[in-house]
């Protein structure tokens, strides 16, 4: 492969012999670029051979080019119109490689075929969604002499596009676009009930990075969520709303607002709706770049609203903008304490309530995001207490106990939703369950998690209130499922919940120790793979790997607390120790004590 740099462009051109007689190579993925330079690919060259051809189309691929009109000059003139690169993509662990078809067929042949081969590391669909994939890739390319020109053309050729991590990472980035939960309203302080402020839900794609990055995804944000979480959110947009015919490139002015011009489906919406609109846009850009601070939508010509940043909190919530106010765990006598969050301090005082009292001695710990009660599992973790952090209250009996004959074999440390509705999974062999109990109270619901193979292990739940994160044991393999809550039921009745399309962040790692929510479709997950030691790293909801820099390295580390603001440190409990992260920095020590927890 030759490149050529010029004026900040970067042009490939494939120069490679193509073997005949079978052998395996590889197309090597193109070497790392500066980020600020677009990379543009070579048209194919006169009378270039089959292997050239296929080589080049390949790199093509990888490039810069809007619609990948290069990539169409290797095609013939029917597959250049019958290719869909925005259909798929698939990514290899490496370059594909290229294996020439064993049937005798020869360049001085008016026909040629090859197959690309590699090992699958994950695909990307027509909604630009990411799963983690794995087997073995192959896949015929069939080329064809014209019979005019005499020029070797691909006529048959996979669908989408297929490229090597390496490349992929280049070329794609990550971006949150964000719906509205359609069934989970969110709580305020327990004294004020419901409130209408919808939950705003991260449903990460993959876009192009240098192919108008801002463009792409407001037309992604329109077209509606992936089909893993379109039976738990809503747009705001009416049905059809797109962007007007002569929307262009969008870019923000000088005063960092963004104007969005609409066709005329999105004049229908009246003020409120209007609003959420522009919230989807301004949480959805804003997790793209900081450089969009206010969203006007336009239809028409005229003006149909505008919404700032300070604005927009207030019309819809959202977990990474709810700082908590405290960091939470157990200390050394066995009470619930707390921290300010974000603090340096490292003296804590026992929470308000019997739980901070030392009334009942505790192994685990959750409190609710409104910060007015906890939960606690007795050290023996067969017993779930809950109370309510005034103090004065009392403890009273507690609402749910565990038959396992073992410490790990009872209950797990629980966990709170936005709707002030408590998780937990129980892990006794005989009837293992995954429960939630309406208010902290009453008769445990058990929800329902069909395909789920496996026993849980630890739960926790989203800011969102539609995605759950489950660590599932199986065959001493202990792996990150993510999952959809889907509830039946209305307000005030106890609902039917499931658990569905659970589906797994870690794929690599064998054993998972800890996790916790970091962001909105972010995690922080203690593991490590098959053979290796103990890791701390991030992962995103929908398995792959966020650009976000990996934690300072820490041994022995057996819970980890985060939480969606991603600006308050990690705290984990290592070496009979909570130890905090403060951003670039090494893990501190704090004090003594177990089980660190924000809300949530």
């Amino acid at each position: 492969m030759v490149a050529y740099a010029v004026g900040g462009v970067v042009l490939l051109a494939g120069c490679a012999a193509m073997p005949d007689s079978g052998d395996l190579r590889g197309v090597e993925s193109t070497p790392r670029q500066d980020p600020q330079v677009r990379v543009f690919a070579m048209p194919p060259r006169e009378d270039a051979p089959p292997a050239d051809i296929v080589q080049g189309f390949l790199e093509a691929l990888t490039s810069d080019d809007p619609h990948y009109e290069t990539a169409r000059k290797y095609l013939t003139g029917d597959a250049a119109k019958s290719w869909r690169p925005d259909e798929s993509a698939t990514v290899l662990a490496g370059g594909p490689g290229t294996e020439s078809d064993h049937s005798g067929n020869r360049e001085d042949a008016n026909d040629y075929s090859v197959t690309l081969t590699g090992t699958r590391v994950a695909t990307v669909d027509a909604q630009q969604s990411y799963a983690p994939a794995d087997g073995v890739y192959r896949e015929s390319v069939h080329l064809t002499r014209d019979g005019k020109s005499k020029q070797w053309r691909i006529d048959s050729l996979p669908p989408g596009v297929v490229m090597g991590k390496s490349d992929f990472q280049r070329n794609y980035m990550s971006v949150n676009r964000y719906y509205f939960a359609s069934n989970t309203p969110v709580r305020a302080a327990a004294e004020t009930g419901p409130v209408r402020e919808p939950a705003a839900v991260a449903d990460p794609v993959y876009v192009r990075r240098r192919v108008d990055p801002m463009t792409q995804v407001v037309r992604s944000l329109l077209s509606g969520p992936t089909s893993l979480l379109g039976p738990v959110v809503r747009s705001s947009f009416p049905t059809g709303t797109a962007l007007a015919k002569n929307a262009g490139s969008l870019a923000p002015d000088d005063r960092s607002k963004l104007t969005v011009p609409l066709n005329d489906k999105a004049a229908r919406a009246g003020a409120d709706k209007c609003d959420e609109m522009a919230a989807q846009l301004l949480f959805t850009l804003q997790n793209l770049t900081p450089a969009v601070q206010e969203v006007e939508l336009r239809s028409g010509g005229e003006q149909l609203c505008s919404l700032s940043e300070d604005r927009a909190e207030t019309v819809a919530t959202r977990g990474s903008a709810q700082r908590p106010d405290y960091l939470y765990f157990v200390d050394d006598q066995d009470r619930l304490v707390r921290i300010a969050a974000g603090s340096n301090g490292t003296r804590a005082e026992p929470v308000p309530g019997p739980l901070g009292e030392g009334h009942q001695a505790l192994r685990s710990v959750a409190v609710s995001r409104d910060e007015h009660s906890a939960a606690g599992i007795g050290l023996d973790n067969k017993l779930l207490y809950v109370g309510s952090l005034v103090s004065g209250g009392s403890l009273g009996d507690p609402v749910l106990a565990s038959q396992g004959k073992t410490e790990s074999d009872r209950l797990t440390p629980p966990s709170w939703d936005a709707q002030g509705d408590l998780w937990i999974a129980d892990r006794n062999p005989a009837d293992p369950r995954l429960l939630l109990l309406k208010e902290g109270a009453g008769d445990p619901v058990e929800v329902r998690t069909p395909g789920l193979d496996g026993r849980v292990q630890a739960v926790r739940v989203a800011a969102d209130g539609v995605r759950i994160a489950l660590v599932v044991e199986k065959d001493g393999k202990r792996s990150l499922l993510i999952g959809r809550i889907e509830r039946d039921g209305k307000a005030g009745d106890v609902p039917a919940v499931t658990v569905l399309e659970l589906r797994s962040a870690t794929p690599e790692l064998e054993e998972v120790t800890a996790m916790s929510w970091a962001g909105d479709a972010r995690l922080v997950v203690v593991g490590r793979e098959r053979g290796g030691v103990q890791q701390i790293g991030y992962v995103q909801v929908d398995g792959s790997t966020p650009e976000a820099s990996v934690p300072a390295a820490l041994t022995g580390v057996k819970e980890i607390a985060a939480t969606e603001d991603e600006r308050l440190p990690l705290v984990a409990y290592s070496e009979d120790l909570i130890v905090r992260l403060p951003s670039g920095l090494q893990w501190q020590k704090v004090t003594e004590g177990t089980a660190p927890v924000y809300p949530g």
